[in-house]
């Protein structure tokens, strides 16, 4: 199972960094008004997708999402190009 750790962008222009094996169904979690998107995106809807990258396992993804979550602002826009 592959892992992804993704970057979207809320309406308010903030960034939301998190991991998944969906991306697709994670996003319409985050999209859409159910249990399961997280609480963060929920008051900051649209959000689109700007960036992923894929890892083979959740520890190797989960340190990924934890060093990205670090950045500043500026370094997570200049990720997403």
């Amino acid at each position: 199972m592959t892992w992804s750790v993704y970057l979207v962008k809320c309406a308010d222009n903030t960034f939301y960094t998190g991991v998944t094996t969906d991306i697709k169904r994670r996003v319409s979690e985050h999209n859409n008004d159910n249990k399961k998107g997280a609480k963060y995106t929920k008051a900051r809807r649209p959000v689109v997708l700007i960036w992923s990258e894929d890892h083979p396992d959740r520890a190797g993804a989960c340190r990924r999402e934890y060093e990205i979550k670090r950045w500043s602002r500026i370094k997570k826009a200049k990720l997403a190009g």
